[in-house]
């Protein structure tokens, strides 16, 4: 049984990511994290996630219940997600990070703590996400520069980043199989006379509106016919049991920097 900590408890997705280790009959929840600030510290964890109760307190730092766990999930920020990074690669924890909007000097703090216990960091934890990009790479080496490809995605409207982290994943995938570098290449939004498109370049689009779980098609259009690669979420529980998933795999793995693809045995 791996004993699993959830960072930022209270929030919509740690409240999911509660009750989907309940759900799974390899995972137990022994510690849940939230901000000094919030009032609902001391509260127990599984009836903030309409469980019932399960004896887990919200307490208001990592460092607390530091020996309390095996594996932290942490769904937060980046500055809370790369505190938390170091005290696990101290402390000798697994992570498995799916903040997303790291800077490089934060990505590089976490392939850091990579290097001292293994960590599992996805831009989308579910099934279906990771099967999509494996479904990108074959489409976008079968169907090479015959194509012009844009990435669309919508979100609710309290997501902070844009594009998604999801999106960038499906741009960096297609942006390999084609042997292009998708910092020179995207293209984020379009506003004006902008001439004629150039093939080589990977558009992006951005939503932002209402209660939008996510929603990514990805775009392969040439003369004459279409490919859409299409991946929609109806409910964070989607991305919340993947993430339990790869938090029960890591245990006994190196210490390593690993993704979702790795937990499915898809890289």
């Amino acid at each position: 049984m791996t004993r699993i900590a959830v960072n930022g408890a209270a929030g919509r997705m740690g409240k999911t990511l509660i009750e989907a280790v309940a759900q799974n009959p390899e995972t137990t929840l022994t510690a849940a994290i939230e901000r000094p600030d919030s009032t609902l510290l001391g509260a127990d964890a599984g009836e903030l996630a309409g469980i019932g109760r399960n004896g887990v307190e919200v307490v208001a730092s990592l460092a607390q219940v530091i020996d309390a766990f095996d594996v932290l999930i942490d769904f937060s920020t980046p500055a809370a997600t790369v505190a938390n990074a170091r005290l696990c690669a101290d402390a000798g924890r697994a992570l498995v990070i799916g903040t997303t909007g790291f800077d490089a000097a934060q990505l590089a703090a976490v392939h850091d703590a990579a290097r001292r216990v293994p960590v599992c960091m996805s831009s989308n934890f579910s099934t279906g996400v990771n099967l999509c990009l494996r479904l990108l790479d074959i489409a976008a080496r079968t169907l090479g520069d015959t194509v012009d490809i844009e990435i669309m995605e919508a979100h609710h409207r309290h997501k902070v980043d844009a594009p998604s982290g999801t999106a960038l994943s499906m741009g960096q995938v297609v942006a390999s199989a084609l042997g292009r570098d998708l910092a020179k290449v995207a293209v984020y939004g379009r506003e004006g006379h902008t001439g004629a498109r150039e093939r080589e370049t990977i558009g992006f689009a951005t939503v932002r509106a209402g209660d939008v779980v996510g929603d990514h098609t990805v775009l392969f259009a040439a003369d004459g016919e279409r490919i859409e690669i299409t991946h929609k979420a109806s409910s964070r529980m989607a991305f919340a049991r993947g993430a339990v998933r790869a938090a029960a795999w890591l245990p006994g793995r190196a210490a390593a920097f690993y993704s979702m693809q790795h937990v499915l045995g898809l890289a």
